[in-house]
């Protein structure tokens, strides 16, 4: 059974940094794709970061330049580094993982980590 782990959300102030980690556990053979995604009060879950198995990564507009993604394909483990944090990147931060496993290729959901930017 695949599980997808997220740590490292919170409460900050603006202009603060955080570190998100989302560890992918389970009987993984290989991992593709792997993301992050927000969802905000009242709006829809959308894209903020992806890295593929290559290293290509993409981000959205509202955080290049803020915003790193990273992965460990040792630790199964992907990253995101937050910095100069905004209060509109407050939401809940979620972890996805396009990954083949041995109950063959799927697509994986964390369940989530909090993230508040305020003062």
């Amino acid at each position: 059974q695949v599980q997808l782990v997220e740590s490292g959300g919170g409460l900050v102030q603006p202009g603060g940094s955080l570190r998100l980690s989302c560890k992918a556990s389970g009987n993984i053979f290989s991992i593709y794709a792997m993301g992050w995604y927000r969802q905000a009060p009242g709006k829809q879950r959308e894209l903020v970061a992806v890295i593929t198995s290559n290293g290509s990564r993409n981000y959205a507009d509202s955080v290049k330049g803020r915003f790193t993604i990273s992965r460990d394909n040792a630790k199964t483990t992907v990253y995101l580094q937050m910095n100069s944090l905004k209060p509109e990147d407050t939401a809940v931060y979620y972890c996805n993982c396009d990954l083949y496993s041995s109950s063959g290729r799927g697509n994986y959901w964390g369940q989530g980590t909090q993230v508040t930017v305020s003062s």
